[in-house]
C-alpha cells in the first residue's frame, strides 16, 4: 500500500472566540484576522513537514486548496506544489486538487500542470475536484452548472495534453480561437488522474468510467464500499478492469509512543470535524450544487455528522486512527482488509498540532508503520 501525507496547511492563530460571533468559518469569517508574518512561518514549518515527508520514504505528498477560510491557506495548490517539486526529491506530488469549476482559463491551468510535472521530473499525479459549494458561491459560479464545467474543463485538459497545437475549442463554457501551449508534460499521455469523492454518486460512477484513481474522504467504511462498488460497475461498463490501484482512502492518523499522547495530539482533528464544517446550509450545499441521489448517500455517509461525534466515536468510525504504533497498525490493517485500496492518504498534522509533533507524528509513522503497510 502506498501512503501520502497530508496537512491542509491550516491558519488556526486568531482566538477562538471570534469563531463564535460568525456563522462559519468559511465565506464570511473577516479576513482582518489574518497575520501575513504569522502566515510566513507556518509555511515555512509546512513546507519543513513535508520534505522530512519525502526523505523518510513516503510515496507522496498531497496537496490541496481552498479559498474564503483558515482551515486551509493554500490559495493555489499548484503554487505549493510548485515549491514541493522544488524542495523534495522521490515523493510523488498529489494534487488534490485544482477545483475545475472555479476556473476561467482551463488552458492556463494545463500549462501550469505540466509545468510541476517537468520541474518534478515527472512526479505530478494531476487531482481534479468540483471543490466545496463554497468555492463555487464565492466565485459566482452557478451551482447548476458545477458539474458540467467541471467536465467540460477536464475533456479540455485532457485534449490539450494529447493533442498536439494549434486547435480550435468551441464549447459550451470555454471557448479558445487557438490552443497551442508550448508547456507539455513529462509523462504522457498526461500525469495520472486521481478524483476525490465524499458522497456523490455521479463522482464514482464518471471516474470509474475513465478508470481514474477514485479516493473516498473520511466516509464511513460502509459508505465507502458502496461508492466503491459504483465505481466498479461504471469502470466495467466502459470496458476498465479496475484494479486496487483505483482506489484510495483518506484518515486522519496520529501515532506515538503511548495511547495517551495520541490522544492528546489527535484531538486537533477535532478542529477539522467541526468547527471548520460549521455554517448555513447554502454555504456548503448551495441549491443545485448535489443531486438528488448524492444527498441520499450523503445522508449515510455517517449515521451522525462527523462535527456531532465525540472523539471516541471518531476513534470508533475509523475517521481518526491514532495510538501507539502496534494499535494504528492494527487499525490500518482492519481498514485495508475490508477496502482493499492501494492508496491511503494519511493526514497527519491539524489546527494547532505544533511543529514539534507534527515532525514527531511524520517520524514515527514512517519509521514504524510505514515500511510494513509498504508490503500489503
Amino acid at each position: 500500500m502506498k501512503v501520502y501525507y497530508f496537512s491542509e496547511f491550516p491558519y488556526h492563530e486568531y482566538p477562538d472566540e471570534e469563531a463564535e460571533k460568525y456563522p462559519s468559518l468559511r465565506l464570511t469569517f473577516p479576513n482582518s484576522l489574518f497575520d501575513p508574518n504569522t502566515a510566513t512561518d507556518l509555511f515555512k514549518r509546512y513546507f519543513d513537514e513535508c520534505q522530512y515527508a519525502d526523505e523518510l520514504g513516503y510515496h507522496g505528498i498531497m496537496v490541496n486548496e481552498h479559498h474564503t477560510t483558515p482551515s486551509c491557506m493554500n490559495a493555489s495548490c499548484n503554487l505549493t506544489a510548485v515549491v514541493l517539486a522544488r524542495i523534495t526529491k522521490q515523493a510523488k506530488i498529489l494534487l488534490l486538487g485544482n477545483i475545475l469549476p472555479i476556473h476561467e482559463n482551463p488552458v492556463r491551468l494545463a500549462e501550469e500542470i505540466a509545468m510541476i510535472d517537468v520541474i518534478s521530473g515527472g512526479r505530478v499525479i494531476s487531482g481534479m475536484v468540483r471543490g466545496t459549494g463554497v468555492e463555487t458561491v464565492s466565485t459566482n459560479i452557478n451551482p447548476t452548472e458545477n458539474r458540467e464545467r467541471f467536465e467540460e474543463c477536464h475533456d479540455l485538459l485532457i485534449k490539450t495534453w494529447t493533442t498536439p497545437g494549434p486547435f480550435r475549442w468551441e464549447g459550451k463554457h470555454y471557448n479558445y480561437r487557438v490552443v497551442n501551449p508550448w508547456m507539455m508534460p513529462v509523462q504522457k499521455p498526461h500525469p495520472p488522474i486521481w478524483v476525490p469523492g465524499t458522497s456523490s454518486p455521479e463522482t464514482a460512477e464518471w471516474a470509474g468510467s475513465h478508470g481514474y484513481t477514485y479516493v473516498a474522504f473520511l466516509t464511513a467504511l460502509d459508505v465507502t464500499l458502496e461508492l466503491f462498488d459504483m465505481y466498479r460497475e461504471a469502470s466495467v461498463a466502459a470496458g476498465h478492469t479496475p484494479t486496487k490501484d483505483n482506489f484510495g482512502y483518506l484518515l486522519c492518523c496520529y501515532v506515538a509512543e503511548t495511547q495517551e499522547k495520541a490522544d492528546e495530539q489527535a484531538k486537533h482533528f477535532l478542529w477539522r470535524m467541526g468547527a471548520t464544517t460549521r455554517g448555513p446550509r447554502e454555504y456548503m450545499n448551495p441549491v443545485g450544487y448535489r443531486s438528488a441521489a448524492a444527498t441520499a448517500v450523503a445522508g449515510r455517509r455517517n449515521a451522525v455528522p462527523l462535527a456531532q461525534q465525540s472523539f471516541e466515536e471518531l476513534k470508533e468510525n475509523y475517521h481518526i486512527v491514532c495510538g501507539t504504533p502496534d494499535t494504528v497498525l492494527e487499525k490500518l490493517e482492519h481498514i485495508h482488509g475490508r477496502l482493499g485500496m492501494e492508496h491511503l492518504i494519511m493526514y497527519g498534522q491539524e489546527s494547532k498540532m505544533d511543529h514539534e509533533a507534527t515532525m514527531a507524528n511524520i517520524g514515527l509513522f514512517g519509521k514504524e508503520v510505514l515500511p510494513i503497510i509498504k508490503d500489503w
